[in-house]
C-alpha cells in the first residue's frame, strides 16, 4: 500500500493538462470545456466572459499569454449559434499556446477584447467583414478587406461562389464600375465519364482503386 501511494505521488501531470486545470479552477463557470486538440490546450468559454478570460490569460503569473496571435471564425450553418469565434494566444514565458473558442450568432454581439489586446482591433474587423460577427465595444467596427459597399460576408458557407457584384474597368467610362454578376453560361452538371469532359484512360495509380 505504501509503495502504491508513493508511486501515485511521483506521477506528474502533463504541463498542458496542468495548465488547463489551473485555468479552469481559476475561472470557474466561465470555462465550459477543456481539451487538448492538435497538441494545444483548447478552452471553450462563455461568450460574455471572454474579456475576463483574456485578461486572466494575459495577467496571471502562471499563464502570461501576452501575445494575441489571431482571432478567426468558423461557420456551422446548421447550428442555432452558427459561428465560433476562435482566439489563439501565445505565452513566450511558458513556450505554450492556447486556443479559446466561443459560440455566437449573427445578431448577438461578442464583447470585444481590444481593451485587453489592442491587436484584436483588425482581427475582429476581419471576422466582422468576412463572417458578419458583431463585436460590442469595438472602437471602429467596419469592413477591412472588402469594399465599403460590399454585399454579404464572403466566408459564410451560404455565400454564393460567384458573389453578388462584379467589378471591372469600363473603357468607355474610364473608371471602375460595379454591376450585378452575369454568368456567361448556366451552371451545369459535368459528366466526368464523357471523353469530352474527362480522360478515357486510367491515370497511374487509379488501377489499384478498381481491384
Amino acid at each position: 500500500m505504501d509503495e502504491t501511494i508513493q508511486m501515485d505521488e511521483t506521477i506528474q501531470l502533463d504541463p498542458t493538462e496542468a495548465l488547463g486545470l489551473h485555468i479552469g479552477g481559476a475561472l470557474g463557470d466561465a470555462v465550459i470545456g477543456s481539451e487538448i486538440a492538435f497538441g494545444e490546450l483548447t478552452l471553450t468559454v462563455e461568450r460574455d466572459s471572454i474579456v475576463d478570460v483574456a485578461r486572466f490569460l494575459r495577467d496571471d503569473p502562471k499563464c502570461r499569454f501576452i501575445c494575441l496571435i489571431d482571432v478567426c471564425g468558423v461557420d456551422f450553418p446548421d447550428r442555432d449559434e452558427r459561428f465560433e469565434v476562435v482566439y489563439h494566444f501565445m505565452s513566450p514565458h511558458l513556450n505554450h499556446r492556447v486556443r479559446v473558442k466561443l459560440s455566437c450568432d449573427d445578431e448577438t454581439p461578442v464583447p470585444s477584447i481590444t481593451e485587453v489586446y489592442a491587436g484584436a482591433n483588425w482581427f475582429e474587423r476581419e471576422a466582422y467583414d468576412l463572417y458578419g460577427m458583431l463585436f460590442s465595444g469595438h472602437p471602429d467596427l467596419r469592413r477591412i478587406l472588402t469594399d465599403y459597399g460590399f454585399d454579404g460576408h464572403p466566408l459564410r458557407k451560404d455565400f454564393p461562389l460567384t458573389g453578388f457584384v462584379e467589378v471591372r474597368y469600363d473603357e468607355e467610362r474610364k473608371r471602375v464600375v460595379y454591376e450585378p454578376v452575369k454568368l456567361a453560361q448556366e451552371f451545369r452538371s459535368f459528366d466526368y465519364l464523357s471523353p469530352w469532359e474527362g480522360t478515357d484512360y486510367v491515370l497511374p495509380g487509379d488501377e489499384k482503386a478498381k481491384q
